[in-house]
């Protein structure tokens, strides 16, 4: 991976970039070229100028140093690769993830924004048939590329990195790589968000909602052990971790934009039995959520491309509403403008108040941030009620006992930008 050089910038604010609004048309083209490659399976040609995973990844690189030329060059374009074996790649399969990076005045701290750009038919192992993938998942990756445009018009602390994973289908491997690249380079990971089928809004049996967008979140955390979850219970946080308040986070996001949709807090970390490209980076312990559409259409999913009995089979781009996928688009920037505006979370919170009516909290001191927010609730409630600003890294709340409200602080930059709300749990003795 390229080194990215430490560029002077103009802070955006969130509403900044808020005010750019996501292009049904140009979501369409994207999508409608990713379709045209024929195939993107992650074991097609990784050298035809035409058709297979090569072409489609070549051209979205493409797209990415063009977004790049017309910011003069705000985005660093890079691949990164790993010849990966497991079951579905049994002979060893180079997986590559196309980015971008759009520096940030903070170079370790990162908000990722991804999609797989592979595709699949009903064998998983099929790289010949045509496999059109518009929904799954044409439909994140120009919603990557659209993020891209949007966004490089500002400037922000944290960097964002633009990615399109390889090898989903064959086990999230694209994802794996990205993962387990930034525990070695030492990010910290403010947000992850994964968009996986994002794009239509006429599900199953003719349900169509078109006012919900999902958004996945783990309870208990996947990367920590049988002691930290047990602590985790103990301090009531099983709603609380990085990722649900990073789901949370965004439910309140979504409320911000005019003719939106609704944000569904969907409280496991994917859909029943299934998972993608988020999960890798759970496990390394970074906040990752997945978005997907509210309803799905399984005869569109992974699917041959045929009829049978009157039943159209395929993820084909007439199946798709573009005008919800912008919508979907909309909540991704404003998320990550927000996040990577923001200074980053406070790595710890600690809450005493033993026996007292009183509950004091503590944290450390955060670089960038102008003030601190204390929020806190009843332990019967999901959602914050209250909140207390303070500049220093130590409060008393009068008259909040501890042992009937969960506590939270988050990061505030003089801009109003917030971070995530970190749980705060007792302190270890």
């Amino acid at each position: 991976m390229k080194t990215l050089p430490l560029i002077a910038l103009v802070l955006a604010t969130p509403a900044a970039a808020a005010q750019d609004k996501p292009s049904p048309t140009r979501l369409k083209a994207d999508v409608e070229k990713l379709v045209s490659f024929g195939t993107r399976h992650t074991l097609s040609s990784p050298d035809d100028p035409a058709r297979g995973i090569g072409a489609a990844r070549a051209w979205a690189g493409g797209e990415f140093t063009r977004i790049a030329d017309a910011c003069n060059g705000c985005i660093v374009v890079s691949n990164i690769a790993r010849t990966m074996v497991s079951p579905r790649t049994p002979d060893g399969a180079n997986i590559v993830d196309v980015l971008g990076f759009q520096q940030g005045s903070d170079p370790k701290r990162v908000v990722i924004v991804g999609a797989h750009i592979d595709s699949r038919v009903t064998d998983v192992m099929d790289a010949k048939s045509d496999a059109p993938g518009a929904n799954d998942n044409a439909s994140g990756s120009a919603l990557v590329l659209e993020a891209a445009r949007l966004l490089s018009k500002h400037k922000y602390r944290a960097t964002i990195v633009y990615v399109l994973f390889s090898g989903e289908e064959q086990g999230l491997l694209g994802a794996q790589l990205l993962a387990e690249t930034a525990r070695e380079k030492g990010w910290t990971v403010s947000a992850m968000l994964n968009n996986d089928i994002v794009g239509n809004s006429l599900g199953q049996g003719g349900v169509r909602d078109a006012a919900k967008v999902r958004v996945f979140s783990e309870g208990i955390r996947a990367s920590e052990d049988l002691a930290q979850q047990i602590a985790r219970r103990g301090n009531g946080g099983e709603d609380d971790g990085p990722s649900r308040a990073l789901a949370k986070a965004i439910d309140g996001i979504a409320g911000t934009i005019p003719q939106g949709v609704d944000v569904f807090v969907d409280r496991r970390p994917d859909r029943f039995g299934r998972g993608g490209d988020h999960e890798p980076f759970l496990k390394l312990g970074f906040p990752a959520v997945r978005f997907s559409s509210a309803v799905e259409n399984w005869d569109a999913q992974h699917q041959d491309l045929r009829s049978e009995r009157g039943v159209t089979y395929g993820d084909t781009v007439d199946r798709m509403d573009f005008a919800y996928l912008a919508k979907i688009t909309a909540i991704n920037v404003a998320t990550i403008a927000r996040l990577a505006a923001a200074p980053a979370a406070p790595d710890k919170v600690t809450i005493a108040g033993d026996l007292s009516r009183d509950t004091t909290v503590s944290w450390p001191a955060i670089s960038g941030a102008a003030k601190y927010r204390i929020r806190w609730r009843r332990n019967e409630a999901q959602d914050w009620t209250a909140s207390r600003d303070a500049t220093d890294v130590r409060a008393v709340l009068a008259n909040v006992p501890v042992d009937d409200h969960f506590i939270g602080v988050s990061a505030i930059a003089a801009d109003g930008a917030e971070s995530l709300v970190t749980f705060g749990e007792r302190a270890r003795r």
